[in-house]
């Protein structure tokens, strides 16, 4: 069920990632002239950093949970690089991609932008080495949690005993 469950939020969180992504790209390179290194729209700028941001929030935490299948990472880890893949086999093939789902306009020159610049290869080798992670593929063995806790919850007391210094 746990992979089922993955596998349903990978497929849900590709577009999320990919779409949210170019659109902060697009949103962000509006918003400041490069060339006079100065912000022409701190509003859109202040959003398209929230967005990205949360976009790599989005990212780590599939990289790191403990409790998310592999799937999560993997589903949208393979789409982004067999995505890069096409692009280098057949570049104008893989830029018209875009245009042929909605929505258009900026938005498929920002999912053209991170594709050619490397971006949807970088972030889909990172999504790739957590599912290459043997313990994220086994279910979750409650007597690990109760033991982990039971560290933790130790560490905790002997620090609270020893005081701040640790002495």
């Amino acid at each position: 069920m746990r992979h089922a469950f993955g596998l349903v939020l990978g497929l849900l969180l590709t577009p999320a990632l990919l779409y949210g992504a170019a659109w902060g790209f697009v949103q962000a390179g509006r918003s400041f002239d490069a060339l006079e290194g100065a912000v022409t729209d701190p509003r859109r700028i202040y959003g398209s950093f929230a967005l990205l941001a949360a976009a790599g929030l989005v990212v780590g935490v599939i990289v790191v949970a403990r409790w998310a299948s592999p799937l999560v990472s993997l589903v949208p880890a393979l789409a982004l690089i067999a995505l890069s893949a096409y692009f280098l086999a057949d570049p104008a093939a893989a830029l018209d991609l875009p245009g042929r789902v909605p929505p258009g306009g900026a938005l498929d020159t920002g999912l053209q932008a991170l594709l050619g610049s490397g971006v949807d290869a970088l972030l889909g080798f990172a999504l790739l080495v957590p599912a290459w992670a043997p313990g994220r593929w086994g279910g979750r063995d409650e007597s690990d949690d109760a033991a982990w806790q039971e560290r933790a919850a130790g560490a905790h007391g002997r620090r609270r005993a020893e005081g701040p210094s640790g002495v």
